[in-house]
């Protein structure tokens, strides 16, 4: 599905791409951002090298396993990257689970909707009909967002950290524009 340069899909002003570990001093600084540590939970990187190998036991066996992963997100005007958004396979989920975080500057200015979005469509293109989102309780713009593109609440799960909000869409039900702009708040 990516192309030669790794890129999975473009939107109207992004572009989502696999992951490298040429990316790693971009993903330290946003997988040790208290807000990510908050929401999504410490993977316990700290340096360049632990993202490396992050990076290659996570997004490229991910995607070289089940043809997706979290994908790094640049902007296609000056190709900065902002954050990351994509599907990955879980144990205990029945359905790919959508996750996305952007640093804190890149937040409130739709990037997130337009990312997940263009996960949803990324989804689709795999074959799969529903895509699970796991958000902590107390994460209001997440779960707003993830409403906002046709999420509903499925149920509360208990993980390590302590309870999440399972959300789950049905993509046969839903459509799913690319592009758009909006959203602000949480990880977006």
């Amino acid at each position: 599905m990516p192309d030669l340069e790794g890129v999975v899909t473009t939107t109207n002003r992004l572009r989502l791409r696999v992951q490298t570990i040429e990316d790693a001093p971009f993903l330290l600084s946003l997988m040790t951002d208290p807000d990510w540590i908050r929401h999504i939970g410490d993977r316990r990187v700290r340096t360049v090298e632990d993202v490396e190998r992050y990076v290659l036991e996570g997004a490229i066996a991910q995607q070289a396993e089940h043809g997706c992963s979290l994908y790094l997100v640049e902007r296609l005007s000056d190709g900065a990257p902002v954050g990351i958004c994509g599907l990955v396979t879980r144990d205990g989920l029945e359905a790919p689970d959508l996750g996305y975080a952007l640093t804190p500057q890149h937040r409130g200015r739709g990037y997130a909707r337009e990312a997940t979005r263009a996960a949803l469509e990324v989804a689709r293109d795999l074959g799969e009909t529903r895509v699970l989102a796991v958000v902590t309780l107390d994460n209001g713009p997440s779960r707003t967002l993830l409403e906002d593109v046709g999420f509903r609440e499925a149920r509360i799960a208990q993980q390590d950290d302590g309870p999440v909000l399972v959300m789950g869409i049905d993509l046969e039900d839903v459509e799913v524009p690319s592009g758009g702009e909006g959203g602000s708040g949480g990880l977006r």
